[in-house]
């Protein structure tokens, strides 16, 4: 069996997969200073009643996470991980930007994983600690994109920066209306319906310049908020990263 890991900002998450066959998934928030043993205490009772880990590959936007992973993996699987970073895999695809080298691993993990599930022209929204739209080209190419702030972190910026508005969760509002009557109503809608804007208008504006049929996907921990206004979005793909780190595995000699 393979685990794969998909380190983010915000959370670390794992995948058991036969193949490409995803078994089960699970996740945990991003913290630096978990140790492979605390992970191995979390993890592996939660692998007990599937088959052993035999393989493992790690994407992570967050290096100081990556060597507890790798002891993880030494120590408890006896494998050795491979880590998704330019240089030190096949990608099989290429990576049409100035320099190729900045890429986040997960997103062209993610071009990996979608341009085998999906047929053309893509557009990856992903939407998690920063939010990321991504152009993949017909032939798998990852040709560019745009990064803006996530909806959590303009939400932690209001609370920290603005003594009299308060922490609020995200979540979906619950009517379409943008004037709302209360605080944390009016928070929640400038939120939501402020990144439902910012992401329809880059996508649009994205599709105007590719000029060619397109895919929308999103994918990311905050793509199920937008679930039910699926105008932007042709489908969602919670586990994207996570099929593209599979299918990057078996790439490798």
């Amino acid at each position: 069996m393979l685990l794969a890991v998909d380190v983010g900002n915000s959370n670390v998450k794992f995948a058991l997969l036969d193949g490409r066959t995803l078994i089960a998934r699970w996740k945990i928030d991003s913290d630096v200073n978990r140790t492979s043993d605390a992970y191995a205490q979390w993890l592996l009772p939660l692998l007990r009643e599937y088959e052993a880990v035999d393989a493992m590959i790690i994407s992570t936007v967050v290096p100081n996470i990556l060597g507890h992973l790798q002891k993880l993996g030494r120590d408890y699987f006896r494998v050795d991980p491979i880590i998704a970073r330019n240089g030190a895999v096949n990608w099989g695809i290429a990576v049409n930007v100035d320099n190729p080298e900045s890429v986040g691993s997960d997103r062209l993990v993610n071009a990996i994983g979608a341009h085998e599930e999906y047929d053309g022209d893509l557009i990856i929204v992903s939407l998690g600690t920063a939010t990321t739209i991504d152009h993949i080209g017909d032939d798998g190419s990852y040709n560019g994109g745009l990064i803006a702030a996530g909806m959590a972190l303009s939400r932690d910026a209001l609370a920290a920066a603005a003594a009299q508005l308060p922490y609020i969760e995200l979540k979906r509002p619950l009517h379409k209306n943008v004037i709302g009557k209360n605080t944390e109503e009016q928070i929640l809608t400038g939120l939501y319906w402020g990144y439902f804007a910012l992401i329809e208008g880059l996508v649009n504006r994205m599709k105007a310049e590719i000029d060619k049929p397109l895919t929308v996907i999103a994918t990311g921990g905050l793509s199920a908020l937008f679930e039910r206004d699926d105008t932007v979005f042709d489908t969602l793909d919670f586990n994207l990263t996570l099929k593209g780190l599979a299918i990057l595995y078996n790439r490798q000699p």
